[in-house]
């Protein structure tokens, strides 16, 4: 039989007993072959012999009290407790009331035993040195240093900075909506009993590791828009803008690696990478000159600049070989115009040119009776006729377009491809003919 101390004073903190359901004084019994959970009798269920289930009156047994020694001959396990919860509940040196909440105890001895014992204890001192000192060693590799940063923008709820920040709350570091924000609802229903089976209470346990995990997700996740500076995603996307466009859509395909890697290993990687095509290209610049016999530099700006003049009368060639090709052609003349007018303007051409390779073309898709049809204006019915899409596809794709653009402040073809998975020529005529049309603009 052995005798443990309890960790309670008050006799309603205690488990209660399994034969009378009363409140267990001290001394009582532990059965030692029966749990978890544990099973405890009162004495007099315990002289009775009181059996239940898997319980046997010839179980052993342990005998669970307080009344004995742990730090002085004379305070006992139990008075050690109280003077704890009634230093606890009346604050440190409020003696006396430490003293009457305890009753056995004089103010004096209740002041110089806790100074002596939880105060001026080396046991107690050197443990705890020895716990922070292991708890500073673990996390002194791990540490991430501070570095001073803006401070997130603060959005008012539901606005469009608000969803694009994914409902972010910087007074309160926290989301508004979680990650898997209702894994909790899986356990509001579980309570665990004695009565259950096996088979059942693994069960239970099973949905309770399954939350577990989908906790970790929920961590991890909220880790990773914390190391790599995400929440701010204007700003994170001005970053990107600086880099050159191949550089870019290397940026963008390497993103979703960024979550194996840590923030500065994913920054020194592009950066790197953006460094080589500089690299590359100026290599590429120096050969240019090579091949072409300049030795110094005073020679290569004269070739550049040759070279662009060259440049700007072969289009200039092109330009009346194209308008002799079509002369004879009222209509291909007036789309050449027209052509030419949007590139005047900065826009990319919007009416293709005809081809003479004798290819037949696709006659104009009807589009009556198809839904969503109503909801289009007479040059986006005409587009969805050239292009052959059907009206509800062509809704979707232009909402997809608009909401990127409002994002990002801008759209570039190599954007609303990605998010278009359609032909290639099909995405560039919806994205020429919403900048045409004022819908979104490029970046």
């Amino acid at each position: 039989m052995d005798r443990l101390g309890s960790f309670s004073s008050d006799p309603s903190d205690k488990p209660p007993c399994r034969g009378c359901s009363s409140y267990l004084m001290e001394p009582y019994i532990k059965c030692a072959e029966c749990g978890p959970p544990p099973f405890f009798l009162c004495l007099q269920c315990f002289t009775r012999g009181f059996e239940f289930k898997k319980h046997q009156s010839d179980h052993t047994y342990e005998i669970m009290t307080s009344d004995f020694p742990v730090l002085d001959p004379s305070w006992t396990a139990q008075e050690e407790m109280a003077l704890l919860e009634a230093v606890m509940d009346c604050g440190f040196g409020n003696w006396q009331d430490v003293a009457n909440q305890m009753c056995t105890k004089t103010k004096e001895e209740c002041e110089k035993h806790y100074m002596k014992h939880f105060i001026n204890n080396p046991l107690f001192a050197s443990t705890l040195l020895n716990l922070k000192q292991a708890e500073e060693g673990k996390t002194a590799d791990t540490a991430i240093p501070f570095h001073s940063a803006d401070d997130p923008p603060r959005p008012t709820f539901d606005s469009l900075l608000s969803r694009d920040m994914a409902g972010y709350m910087p007074a309160r570091a926290d989301f508004i909506e979680e990650f898997d924000n209702y894994a909790e609802w899986d356990l509001r229903d579980i309570d665990f009993v004695e009565d259950d089976s096996d088979i059942l209470h693994a069960l239970k346990m099973a949905v309770v590791d399954i939350y577990h995990s989908r906790l970790k997700e929920r961590q991890r996740r909220k880790k990773i828009i914390r190391d790599h500076g995400l929440i701010n995603l204007r700003k994170f996307q001005l970053m990107e803008r600086r880099y050159p466009k191949e550089v870019q859509d290397l940026y963008e395909t390497m993103r979703r690696f960024a979550r194996i890697v840590g923030p500065v290993e994913h920054d020194k990687f592009i950066e790197s990478h953006a460094l080589e095509f500089e690299l590359r290209r100026e290599i590429k610049r120096l050969q240019e000159y090579r091949t072409a016999g300049i030795t110094n530099f005073c020679s290569a700006r004269t070739y550049d600049h040759l070279k662009k003049t060259r440049e700007e009368e072969r289009l200039k060639r092109t330009m009346l070989s194209e308008v002799l090709q079509y002369i004879q052609d009222s209509s291909a003349c007036q789309q050449w115009l027209r052509r030419q007018a949007d590139i005047d303007s900065g826009l990319s051409p919007s009416v293709p040119m005809a081809s003479n390779s004798g290819r037949r073309s696709a006659p104009p898709l009807n589009l009556t009776g198809l839904p969503g049809t109503e909801k289009l204006n007479e040059k986006e019915k005409e587009l969805c006729q050239m292009v052959r899409l059907v009206p509800g596809a062509y809704l979707e794709y232009k909402s997809a377009l608009l909401n990127e653009c409002n994002k990002q402040g801008g759209l570039r073809l190599a954007q609303a491809r990605a998010l278009i998975k359609i032909d290639v020529n099909k995405t560039r005529k919806i994205y020429d003919f919403l900048i045409r049309e004022g819908y979104i603009t490029k970046a």
